[in-house]
């Protein structure tokens, strides 16, 4: 090959290499060191009062779940006269209606909807009930501690913070699935804690995620994650979302892979979703913060092009054998790398199968970490061709969990 040719190949493959890296690896650290030199000020308590809250539980065919979920939100250690507990569904087609009706002046709240229109629709039509002052967005699924809401709503005595994000953990004794999972958040969890000392963090799990009911914006229709429209709609007015890493809520991971696989598909159709929609998600008046959302939010779903791109870069360097050493990909290092990235490949898809087969043994959670990186990434660029189809719309199907 020419010496640009070689020069082309190898740049671009090193430009994919270190659009993945800086995604998985040099954002959370740039953002933790920015996170140490400046610091945002600590929310500052102006009030020992607890806020009214609402917590808000949409459900849908969640019939196995609802009891148990009704129980839990009772369970939380909360002044009662300061505490509503709504339940929303709409469309549910078994006994969740029925299950939750039954609690009626039990300090339980429901209402129903025959007609399926969605989550956020569903949540809409509930919100004139909601009297609380903080909306705390819950899902049937996920079962909160005792003080998880005195702790989610205890940064709104800062009137500068408009949402809280609580954090997300995963059941353990679930196999592999259940611990890249787990791992998953815990990651996602280091992220959010500098982001949030830094300013703000940019996302929230949207089964623990509270605002300010004043702040409140109603997603369009069209939008898929409307959690992250709901927090990138408090960040626009100017406020802050901070993270509140002892509010905890858990849950137990996907029945399969592939139901997990399904999940982030849906996820990603509605991240490159916000791509597409960039105008109506940032708050292009906080810089560092469109930073922070386009590191953690828009890069990740670019990943999986990432990969394959690298890949077929590094095959065709091997192919056509270029001059030079290391960076050029130049023998032998362009064969090793070629070498390393099939094998993490195979890796991945051994573990995969060992997951399709309950996850259990030793080898299986060995190899989690790869298995999960690439079946998120495939997951994203399955979510890339249902949004780019039209496929993916703001319906979610239930998915089991075990």
């Amino acid at each position: 090959m020419t010496l640009l040719v070689d020069t082309t190949i190898a740049t671009l493959f090193w430009i994919c290499v270190g659009g993945i890296l800086y995604t998985y690896f040099g954002y959370p650290l740039l953002v933790a060191l920015l996170a140490r030199l400046r610091p945002a000020p600590a929310p500052r308590a102006q009030s020992a009062d607890l806020p009214s809250a609402t917590l808000l539980i949409a459900a849908y065919n969640e019939e196995i779940a609802i009891e148990d979920k009704i129980q839990n939100s009772l369970a939380i250690e909360y002044p009662r006269e300061r505490f509503q507990i709504l339940i929303v569904t709409d469309g549910s087609s078994d006994r969740t209606p029925e299950l939750a009706g039954r609690y009626a002046g039990r300090g339980i709240e429901s209402t129903h909807q025959p007609e399926r229109r969605g989550k956020m629709a569903a949540i809409n039509r509930a919100m004139p009930q909601a009297r609380g002052e903080i909306i705390v967005f819950s899902d049937a699924n996920n079962f909160y501690q005792p003080d998880t809401i005195q702790k989610l709503v205890a940064p709104f005595s800062d009137p500068a913070v408009g949402a809280v994000s609580g954090a997300k953990v995963i059941q353990k004794g679930d196999g592999s699935l259940g611990e890249s999972e787990g791992l998953y958040w815990k990651y996602e969890s280091f992220i959010k804690k500098q982001e949030s000392r830094l300013g703000s963090c940019t996302s929230a799990a949207g089964e623990i995620l509270a605002l300010r009911k004043e702040l409140y914006a109603p997603p369009p229709d069209r939008v898929i994650n409307d959690d992250f429209y709901l927090a990138m709609q408090v960040l626009r007015k100017g406020y802050r979302m901070v993270y509140a890493p002892e509010a905890k809520s858990s849950e137990r991971v996907s029945l399969t892979a592939q139901d997990e696989i399904v999940r982030r598909t849906r996820i990603n159709a509605g991240r490159y979703q916000a791509i597409a929609l960039a105008k109506d998600f940032l708050p292009l008046n906080r810089p560092v913060l469109v930073w922070q959302i386009v590191s953690h939010k828009f890069l990740r779903p670019l990943v999986p092009f990432f990969m394959i791109a690298a890949l077929l870069f590094n095959l065709l360097a091997v192919l056509l054998p270029p001059r030079g050493g290391f960076w050029t990909l130049g023998s032998p290092y362009g064969p090793i790398f070629l070498a390393l990235q099939i094998a993490f490949y195979a890796l991945a898809l051994v573990g995969s199968r060992l997951q399709q087969h309950g996850g259990q043994s030793k080898l299986a959670r060995a190899l989690y970490l790869p298995t999960f990186l690439v079946n998120s990434n495939l997951a994203a660029f399955n979510g890339f061709l249902r949004f780019a189809r039209g496929e993916q719309g703001h319906l979610w199907e239930r998915i089991q969990r075990r």
